[in-house]
């Protein structure tokens, strides 16, 4: 039986989480910075924007070996990331 999709409030959770993950070190933090154009003063500002955690999870989408690594560090399969993500900006006409 497949897991439902998660609600909003567990999608911003894991994103959240995903966030964690990526400032808990700095390689990844300046990763993520450079590929969104924001600087570590700016970060705090930036998450309070819609599309924010979106943007987060995006990157972590974008990079296969951070996605797996990051869900075994939430004890979650990646395809959890994945369905958050679309929870959070679902695709137009759905």
């Amino acid at each position: 039986m497949r897991a439902s999709k998660p609600s909003r409030d567990e999608a911003e959770r894991i994103a959240l989480e995903a966030l964690g993950y990526l400032v808990a070190d700095e390689d990844r933090l300046w990763a993520f910075l450079g590929a969104t154009g924001l600087e570590p003063g700016t970060i705090r500002q930036a998450a309070r924007t819609p599309g924010f955690l979106v943007a987060v999870l995006d990157h972590v989408a974008a990079n296969e070996g951070l996605l797996i690594e990051l869900a075994a560090t939430l004890a979650i399969k990646p395809e959890r990331l994945m369905e958050a993500r679309h929870t959070l900006a679902p695709e137009p006409f759905e």
